[in-house]
């Protein structure tokens, strides 16, 4: 998606990609997912018909291996505009102390991505809990020196960092700001549109504010991000991507909010404003989510005879 004119008349000259955070879930099978897979069936692959970028979730909890990381860009392969985003490991981001160890796990996989020209964000996701103030603030400037080389993107939750200090900062290290959707609850940072390098982001988690904040066991983690958008709840979004995207080089919109695949509804409903256009819609989604119909840029695929069959046994 280059150079169109937006709603307000400006030229947007940034490529936009989107894209779900992640594509391992069991419960996307029969939603972004068929029910029967297909002999050879691959998430990667199969994403990228639709999508493209995907976020990797995983390099948050542990390092990318290397042999992963050339499977994917292979399994991505037939999406020539295809791009990975990626989280930084969380030992970074919620540990204050990272060995140089740690940082060599890190780089393994990211090399094998950057090397392929398929990485285009380290995403540095900062919980919460991280305000900020002179030893956070000396800790990200750091932490942004030591991994220069990659293209990275801040994500802040805290209130705190939406200042101009912090933008200056990001500006001078060349990294990108992640403007996110989130509950806003107390001193959670609202919504923006900042554009402070080459690399825009933006990031949805849905807005479940009664399990946001919630660490009572009896309720599921996955319940964070149990959220359908709706489409007034997304233009907003289409809009700041706009913004973004005049004065970014590239944009990636993230879709996090993944059960039983809203995150991948979300993302077609995005691309399908940004486009002005429809789009290609997995087969499986839209029958669990018919307002994805208007959308669809093909017709329902016809039912086998198996599926008739079966249909006319339960007459």
């Amino acid at each position: 998606m280059t150079q169109k004119n937006n709603s307000s008349g400006a030229k947007r000259t940034a490529n936009i990609r989107v894209g779900p955070a992640g594509w391992s879930y069991p419960d996307w099978s029969g939603y972004a997912y068929p029910s029967r897979k297909a002999r050879g069936f691959n998430e990667v692959s199969y994403l990228a018909e639709f999508f493209d970028t995907i976020e990797i979730n995983t390099s948050f909890y542990n390092p990318i291996r290397a042999d992963h990381a050339k499977l994917w860009v292979q399994r991505a392969g037939a999406n020539p505009n295809f791009m990975f985003t990626a989280k930084m490991w969380q030992r970074f981001t919620h540990d204050p102390s990272p060995g140089s160890e740690d940082e060599g796990l890190v780089r393994a996989g990211f090399d094998v991505l950057r090397d392929a020209h398929k990485l285009a964000a380290v995403l540095l996701q900062f919980p919460f809990s991280f305000h900020r103030n002179k030893e956070t603030l000396t800790y990200l400037a750091k932490l942004l020196r030591r991994f220069a080389d990659y293209p990275l993107v801040v994500e802040v939750r805290h209130a705190t960092w939406n200042a101009p200090e912090v933008f200056v900062l990001l500006r001078e290290a060349g990294a990108g700001f992640c403007n996110i959707d989130q509950p806003v609850i107390g001193r959670s940072i609202e919504p923006t549109a900042e554009a402070t390098g080459a690399v825009g982001y933006v990031r949805l988690h849905g807005r479940r504010y009664d399990t946001w904040f919630n660490d009572e066991p009896s309720i599921p983690g996955y319940e964070r991000y149990n959220y359908l958008y709706s489409e007034e709840e997304l233009r907003p979004w289409a809009d700041r991507t706009e913004k973004v995207a005049e004065a970014a080089r590239d944009v990636y919109v993230i879709t996090n909010n993944h059960y039983q695949g809203k995150g991948v509804v979300n993302a077609l409903q995005l691309i399908s404003m940004l486009k002005q256009s429809k789009v290609k819609v997995p087969e499986p989604l839209r029958l669990k989510y018919p307002e994805l119909e208007k959308i669809a840029s093909e017709g329902p695929r016809e039912p086998t005879l198996f599926e008739i069959g079966k249909s006319e046994k339960k007459k």
